[in-house]
């Protein structure tokens, strides 16, 4: 559960009708322990289909050094500063270096390397980026005044976000998400175009992160703004790693100091407004450490889970991300879809009607989105009428919610798919793009690791592990979720399973007339 950051007064989802939780003091913790007042076996039975298994900090050889580690206030800066320094290199030769993008280091290794290692990385841990993300880790190095020292006064004007802000979770940053990747498209930034043109993004990225640092408090910026926000929140729970967890849920929910979400002498109070004592997915969780630093009870540890647990597991779904997913599908469908040569015809036809000056038009862009999005939705409507639903407990957006966790597996596949291109056709330029300002020459500026014909079959074996992990999901969830809640069980879970299955089909049989475009 991702903790709300007012006090104000919340509906308890777990007490009878009419209960309602009292006025509290401006404190997110008050909140964040009354929607969850579950102690002892009852706490345990809740949370047992969720709990991760194995703390990696308890295991033999890796687990006390790794603990050592994690404890120093210098563990996180240590993870950042490697990407801070190739951060402002990118910056440097982009506006200063060659202006060949393939042997520039800035285009170089931020398209043709970097989002293909990102999405490893959302696949295999989470939100291990966000642990090492330059961007995230300028801004608050500069609100907290230190670069690992834990201070006690912040830089700025520490606003919290209006809750009804909050209150849509993952969508604004999938909105901005959406608008960064029309503005890299329309400038044609990521094809890459001219070096500077990189620069200027990463500077109005960064220089975005440390305005939102600077109003609001904490790591706002990311858990609510960020571009990437939405895609590593849903694509990472796929991830084996879980993030920071309790040890035991008793031990956090008789704790009076709370000191993992109001900070202490060792550590910050959670950046990401997560309550470690009632967090039930990895998409939350930034891997900051903070948490594991201030806990007075070391009941806090690093759990690591089978692939797909954050998928599967909740038993509450979040419409933000079935939304976010949904949106995300459209966007990654409709950059399959326009690099064939019957849209581009398509689209010289809009902007001359639209009087724009060139792919995207705003139309074709915006509305190729929505329109996956709708057909999401029809279609998981249609599978909630065939499934004979209760009209209680039943409602329509949760069969869309639901339907769309499903989805992140082939959603992220696509993505995968759609970078390999690019990192199979030039990513030894990353060589020639560092050798450049030495002189040096490695002479593999032409070398392809595989041919464009290769590049289709690993990209449709990617989708083929999508589809097959997303039927897995739909056929997991909907045996528990939506079942129950139709009058035809079996009718449920195949209407599911068809459903993903057509989306996968339609996501992957694109690529075989992309014919590898990048």
């Amino acid at each position: 559960m991702t903790i709300h950051q007012r006090g104000i007064p919340v509906r308890n989802a777990d007490a009878p009708q009419g209960e309602h939780i009292p006025k509290v003091k401006n404190d997110p913790i008050s909140v964040a322990v009354n929607l969850r007042p579950y102690q002892g076996e009852k706490a345990k039975e809740h949370f047992k289909t969720t709990d991760p298994g194995v703390d990696v900090t308890k295991l033999p050889l890796i687990g006390k050094p790794l603990a050592r580690a994690m404890k120093s206030r210098k563990f996180q800066f240590f993870l950042i500063v490697p990407n801070q320094i190739i951060f402002w290199i990118v910056i440097i030769s982009g506006i200063f270096g060659i202006t060949d993008p393939g042997r520039n280091f800035g285009p170089a290794i931020t398209w043709y390397l970097w989002f293909c290692l990102v999405f490893v990385m959302m696949v295999v841990v989470g939100r291990a980026w966000c642990s090492m993300c330059p961007f995230g880790g300028f801004g608050e190095w500069i609100q907290r005044r230190a670069l690992f020292q834990r201070t006690q006064k912040a830089l700025g004007l520490g606003k919290k976000l209006p809750e009804s802000w909050a209150g849509h979770g993952l969508v604004i940053s999938v909105g901005t998400f959406l608008v960064l990747t029309f503005i890299e498209e329309y400038f044609n930034i990521a094809g890459p175009g001219a070096p500077i043109a990189t620069s200027l993004m990463v500077i109005g990225i960064v220089t975005f992160a440390l305005l939102s640092f600077l109003v609001f408090e904490r790591r706002t910026f990311c858990r609510y703004i960020c571009p990437l926000s939405s895609l590593i929140g849903t694509v990472g729970a796929m991830g084996m790693v879980s993030g920071f967890r309790t040890r035991d849920r008793e031990v956090c929910m008789s704790c009076s100091t709370k000191d993992c979400m109001r900070g202490s002498e060792d550590g910050y109070g959670c950046p990401w407004y997560t309550w470690p004592g009632s967090a039930d997915t990895n998409s939350m969780c930034g891997l900051c450490s903070e948490c594991y630093k201030s806990c007075p009870s070391d009941n806090i540890g690093l759990f690591v889970q089978s692939p797909l647990k954050s998928v599967i597991a909740p038993v509450r779904r979040k419409a933000d991300v079935g939304l976010a997913v949904s949106i995300l599908l459209g966007l990654v469908l409709y950059q399959q879809y326009n690099a064939m040569s019957w849209y581009a015809t398509l689209d010289t036809k809009l902007n001359s009607f639209l009087h724009f000056p060139h792919y995207p038009d705003p139309i074709g862009y915006f509305g190729g989105i929505g329109l996956g999005v709708v057909v999401v939705w029809l279609l998981a409507l249609g599978v909630r009428k065939v499934s004979g639903a209760f009209t209680t407990g039943s409602n329509k957006t949760t069969w869309f919610t639901t339907l769309c966790y499903a989805l992140i597996p082939i959603t992220g596949a696509d993505y995968f798919a759609r970078q390999l291109p690019k990192f199979f056709k030039h990513v030894p330029r990353v060589l020639s793009s560092i050798g450049q300002p030495f002189g040096l020459h490695p002479g593999v500026y032409n070398v392809r690791l595989l041919t464009d014909p290769r590049i289709v079959t690993v990209q449709l074996m990617v989708m083929g592990l999508g589809t097959a992990a997303s039927l897995y999901a739909a056929y997991r969830i909907s045996g528990r979720d939506l079942a129950t809640q139709s009058r035809r069980p079996q009718v449920a879970v195949a209407a599911s399973l068809l459903m993903v299955f057509a989306i996968s089909v339609l996501a992957t049989l694109i690529y075989l007339p992309m014919h590898a475009a990048s």
